[in-house]
Parts: structure tokens; C-alpha cells; sequence
């Protein structure tokens, strides 16, 4: 791999990890990098995945003490996500390769609507939570189906899985600080990528260096957005995204 490959990868690790702990896209940065360098779809996707999930750790180590108290929900949320992620990933190596690449452009352009949308799912979760009761630390039916059906979409392909688990535990506790719900976000997020990445290593092709690369400059990026990262302007940060995500839909195209 040239240098400047491998420095690109890592960069793109690092903001990947830092944006996962923050929102929730990071794989718009890495993904399109790797399909950049000549990766196969699936390989890249495999590689992404199972290179972000030291991140995730990091990430909510990090939020460890907006996690406290959490306990009972996240073994709930963490059963759906974890199922979820199992069958997404059995989904990616069972379809066909094609099938990848045709479905994940329109994926990437939901995740892209939804980041656009994000100041306004903001507001609205903010208005819910302040015109509801606290429904307490029992997920109803409904929202563990929605997290179930993030955790498929996120062992399958992760990009923007953040921010569907965001408006979901937004919505099923509605009482709850922003904060903490995104540790918590950044907790099942980080499960569906464990768990799809395990399957992964046994079952797929992985391309080992990039994984490693992405996964050491996760963790720099993870660490330091749940330090200081909530300084970042948030605009400009859904800007590069977008830009990155339409760069990935030409690529794939």
C-alpha cells in the first residue's frame, strides 16, 4: 500500500471514529475512501465495519459517565441491536455481491437525507421530550422493533445508523438528556458493528491493513469527540459528509 494510501486511510479513521461518537456517519468518511483505492464494495464494507468497532469502545469509555444508570434499557436495546446486526450481516455475505452494490447508493442517500434533516430531528426530539411524560427504563414493543431494524440496516451497511438510533431512543425516552442518549446510541451502535464484524473475520474477505488503520485512527477520533468534539461546528461537519456521501454514490455508480 503507498504511503500516502495508508495516511489517507488513517486520517479518514480518525474523523470516521470522532464522528460516530458525535452523530453517527462516520462510515460516509471511510467507506468511499476505500472504494477510492480500488476496494471491492463488500470488501471495503467488510474492512470499514469491522475497523470502526475499536472506535465505538473508545467512544463509550468516553461517555461512561452519561452511560451511568443506563443499565437496564441498554441490556434491552443491546438484545435488539445485537439481532439485529447478526442478521444484517448474514444478509450482506447471502446476497449477491451485486446486490450490494445496487441497493447501497439509495442506503447512502437516506443517510444524507437524514443528515440534512439532523438540526430539524433535533428540534422535534427536543419538543417531544419536553411535552411528554418519562416513560422510565422499559422499551415498549415498538421501540424495540425500531432498534432491531436499525441493527439489520447497520450489520448490512452502517452508514448513518447513528442517526436512526438517535431519533429512535429520542422518541422512546423522551424525559431523558440529550447526552445521555447519545451514549447510549454510541453503545448499540458499536454492538451491531461487533457483533457483524465477528461474523466477518470467519466468514468474509477482509482486507487486514486498512482495518487496522481505520481501527487505530478510530480511536484517536473516538477519544477525542467525546472530550472536546461537541465543539466542532456542526454544519460544517454535515457538509464534508454530504459531500463525501455523493462522492461514494458516483463512485458506486
Amino acid at each position: 500500500m503507498p504511503p500516502l494510501h495508508a495516511l489517507a486511510i488513517f486520517a479518514a479513521g480518525m474523523a470516521a471514529g470522532a464522528i460516530n461518537t458525535l452523530v453517527g456517519s462516520g462510515t460516509l468518511i471511510t467507506f468511499p475512501i476505500l472504494l477510492a483505492f480500488g476496494y471491492p464494495p463488500v470488501t471495503a464494507n467488510v474492512s470499514n465495519t469491522i475497523g470502526l468497532v475499536p472506535g465505538s469502545v473508545a467512544g463509550a469509555i468516553g461517555y461512561r459517565r452519561e452511560l451511568a444508570g443506563q443499565r437496564a434499557r441498554a441490556i434491552r436495546f443491546a438484545t435488539a441491536s445485537t439481532v439485529g446486526g447478526i442478521v444484517g450481516a448474514v444478509l450482506l455475505l447471502s446476497l449477491p455481491a451485486s446486490a450490494f452494490k445496487d441497493i447501497v447508493p439509495a442506503f447512502i442517500i437516506i443517510a444524507l437525507v437524514l443528515i440534512v434533516l439532523q438540526p430539524r430531528l433535533a428540534v422535534a426530539l427536543d419538543a417531544r421530550r419536553a411535552g411528554r411524560a418519562r416513560e422510565g427504563d422499559h422499551p415498549g414493543p415498538t421501540s424495540l422493533l425500531a432498534v432491531f431494524a436499525s441493527g439489520v440496516y447497520g450489520g448490512y451497511f452502517g452508514a448513518a445508523q447513528g442517526i436512526m438510533l438517535l431519533a429512535i431512543l429520542g422518541l422512546s425516552l423522551p424525559d431523558e438528556d440529550l447526552q445521555r442518549v447519545n451514549a447510549l446510541k454510541v453503545v448499540l451502535a458499536g454492538l451491531v458493528n461487533l457483533v457483524a464484524g465477528i461474523i466477518f473475520i470467519f466468514a468474509a474477505h477482509v482486507a487486514w491493513l486498512p482495518a487496522l488503520l481505520i481501527a487505530i485512527g478510530s480511536i484517536i477520533g473516538g477519544i477525542a469527540a467525546a472530550r472536546w468534539g461537541r465543539r466542532l461546528p456542526a454544519p460544517a461537519l454535515r457538509a464534508v459528509i454530504v459531500v463525501v456521501g455523493i462522492t461514494a454514490i458516483i463512485r458506486l455508480i
